[in-house]
């Protein structure tokens, strides 16, 4: 029997993951291990890992609240310890946190196979961009979500015979998730929609130390401008200054009565709420990567997303009061009826898990040639 184990630290990497979790777990040919660590388990970001519905093998505290350094290092202790008592035939990972590569290189050094999701994507605004190739070049097998992503990742010199172009598994949830009817979503969200809405999301920008209060000022300051509209935001990540963020965005709620804040919507929630806003604004990935599913635009600020592939319904704009008032004006006049989503796959969830038992059913060669293009 197959040894699976999947790691997830964050509350979008799950929402992403969830049905490919749900699938592993049901697989009767596959001994599941859903391991639960990073920001997860912290207070401070929601103690998501209580919206997780499959058995968690094992919860690994990585003090996420403390310095990215201490954090990564206590991951390689902790997981170095966990892999050498798993023994698993092979480790899931997603994306390309910090954590998740300390993670990844626990894994290389116990000799244990990595299967990679979101591989060879660029974000030239943040630290993330080095960390996601680094566990291009730890991992065995890379599910893409596009075409020139798989292209990048075998320019990497991975072997093209082990990078599958699979779409990205947040946007087949859209198309898959039963999603939340309106009168119940309000509900559950405390709040009753109005004429305008918009969803925000702002995240540091890694590779812009000290900028962040700068930033998010500039941001809350155009939102102060929005007249009759309904304002829900989700909290930062667990990046270096989101501190400050978190701050300026407790204290804007405070001052406004149309302003909702939210430690975490969870993937229905966050999906549902999709289907009664107006637009996005922010800098995170979903606005690139799932937004667009939905038909709205995406005001995405600053360089933090910078080099993705992007749907015509994605707006850029500078990290400046007037550059976002200026792109949300144009989000609202925007026909995004005719959008293409470009990571927009067809039978993500089954290839996927079809891929990684045909790996895991034959003897596993870790020694990788470097494969030159031509």
């Amino acid at each position: 029997m197959r040894k699976i184990c999947l790691v997830t630290t964050t509350r979008a990497e799950y929402g992403i993951m969830s049905r490919l979790i749900n699938k592993l777990n049901e697989d009767a040919d596959i001994d599941f291990s859903l391991v639960v660590s990073g920001a997860h388990l912290s207070k401070k970001f929601g103690e998501t890992y209580k919206e997780i519905s499959v058995p968690i093998v094992k919860k690994i505290d990585i003090e996420i609240e403390k310095s990215p350094a201490h954090s990564m290092a206590l991951t390689l202790e902790k997981f170095d310890k966990f892999f050498k008592k798993l023994n698993p035939d092979i480790v899931v990972l997603l994306g390309d946190r910090y954590e998740t590569m300390a993670i990844a290189i626990a894994a290389m050094l116990n000799n244990i196979p990595i299967a990679h999701l979101h591989g060879g994507e660029t974000t030239e605004g943040a630290i993330d961009e080095a960390i996601r190739h680094s566990i291009t070049k730890m991992s065995y097998i890379h599910f893409t979500s596009c075409e020139e992503y798989r292209k990048r990742v075998i320019q990497l010199g991975e072997n093209p015979e082990r990078v599958f172009n699979v779409g990205s598994l947040g946007v087949e949830n859209i198309k898959t998730v039963s999603l939340m009817k309106k009168e119940q979503l309000e509900a559950s969200l405390g709040l009753k929609f109005g004429v305008k809405n918009i969803l925000v999301t702002f995240h540091p920008v890694t590779l812009e130390k000290g900028l962040a209060k700068m930033q998010v000022k500039e941001l809350i300051s155009a939102l102060n401008e929005l007249k009759d509209t309904n304002i829900i935001i989700t909290m930062p990540n667990s990046d270096a200054e989101s501190d400050e963020i978190s701050k300026q965005i407790c204290e804007f709620e405070k001052e406004n009565k149309n302003v909702y804040t939210f430690k975490s919507l969870g993937m229905l929630r966050y999906l549902s709420t999709l289907q009664y806003v107006d637009m996005v604004v922010g800098n995170s990935s979903s606005g690139i990567i799932e937004v667009p599913s939905f038909k709205i635009p995406t005001v995405n600020i600053g360089d933090r997303q910078k080099g993705r592939i992007q749907a015509k319904s994605v707006i850029n704009c500078y990290s400046k009061k007037e550059d976002i008032l200026q792109a949300i004006s144009e989000g609202y006049h925007l026909d995004c009826s005719d959008v293409v989503n470009p990571y927009e796959g067809k039978n993500t969830l089954e290839q996927i898990v079809k891929i990684i038992k045909d790996v895991t059913s034959n003897e596993i060669h870790l020694q990788k040639s470097f494969y030159n293009i031509g």
